[in-house]
């Protein structure tokens, strides 16, 4: 019978060397720190409440959450219980395993959900500084890569330089944007966008909106309007609404994620700066906590470093010398 390790590694060999290695690289400071960690609390002669205990520290440290760390500890135990495991060193994988249990949810489908035959709209929220803008950048670029075409909407219009930093992106990427001048109404450059989409037969339309926390009250008021008009002019629109976090800010992205998921349907989320931070359990937390989706993650600052989030991946990508030491290949 094939291990855990042996059955994520043949898994993950069905994708794209080029994608596996963009994780793998993407990762190495979480798989490093995290990882590293996890190998000294399994270094222990026994299986015992200190054992424990040392491993929800790692855990929370690596920004997985309270909440969840506590989840996983005890999935952990009542897996050692019911195996009658004795032999910390059996632990590593069956970490693993309910480390992918938590990412992969319920089992629903993480791809995006875009219209094949009529336009499809995407709506991007977050505070400012997350990475929104050249998220937007970079899924328009693979978006026209596979021959859709594509239209931007700049609705964050109050931000300095926001509308110009999309323009940027557009001329880069060689798609329309479509704008209105600083400080006017959002909702009413979406409805501009959606008219103009339509108009040129886009086949998706990503749209940009303000990020403005400090004035929270407002900020949700508006993301609530936009909803409204984007519902009403393309009826079970937006087909995604994607919260983009940075994942260096740790536990301050959950706290961002939990206020934007009461005032809007969130469907799915972006996790960028992955390949900065040595944290990257945050990944963990969202998807426990929130029950949303991590629908796409920034491994690098190239234009197809942006890749869909495969919660297989990531875990390989976190215990990949372990695998390969298993399997008897090169991590390299």
């Amino acid at each position: 019978m094939m291990s855990f390790f042996q059955r994520l590694k043949e898994s993950v060999s069905r994708t794209t060397d080029s994608v596996t290695q963009k994780f793998k690289s993407g990762l190495s400071k979480t798989s490093a720190s995290l990882v590293g960690a996890i190998d000294s609390v399994f270094s222990r002669n026994r299986i015992d409440e200190e054992l424990y205990e040392e491993l929800e520290e790692v855990l929370i440290g690596a920004d997985v959450g309270v909440n969840t760390t506590l989840e996983i500890v005890g999935k952990l135990r009542t897996e050692v219980k019911e195996r009658k495991l004795k032999d910390p060193g059996d632990l590593k994988p069956l970490l693993s395993e309910i480390l992918l249990g938590i990412l992969q949810g319920d089992g629903e489908d993480q791809a995006m959900n875009l219209k094949e035959d009529s336009l499809s709209i995407v709506l991007f929220v977050g505070v400012n500084g997350v990475g929104k803008t050249t998220t937007i950048g970079k899924l328009a670029h693979q978006y026209k890569e596979q021959g859709r075409k594509v239209v931007l909407a700049a609705g964050d219009t109050f931000r300095a330089g926001a509308i110009e930093q999309l323009e940027v992106w557009g001329e880069r990427v060689g798609v329309d944007v479509i704008r209105h001048q600083a400080g006017s109404d959002p909702a009413a450059v979406i409805f501009d966008g959606i008219q103009a989409a339509l108009a040129r037969g886009a086949d998706i339309l990503l749209c940009d909106t303000a990020g403005r926390l400090q004035n929270k009250v407002n900020l949700m008021e508006e993301l609530k309007k936009v909803h409204r008009v984007i519902g009403r002019e393309v009826p079970e629109a937006p087909h995604e609404t994607l919260l983009v976090l940075d994942s260096t800010t740790g536990q301050n992205a959950m706290q961002q994620a939990k206020i934007f998921h009461d005032a809007t349907r969130i469907t799915g989320i972006v996790l960028t700066k992955m390949d900065g931070t040595a944290k990257g359990g945050i990944a963990l937390a969202i998807r426990q906590e929130l029950g949303v989706p991590v629908k796409w993650v920034g491994l690098g600052e190239q234009m197809d470093d942006l890749q869909p989030f495969d919660g297989e991946q990531f875990v390989h990508a976190l215990f990949v010398e372990e695998i390969e030491k298993e399997t008897g290949t090169d991590p390299n």
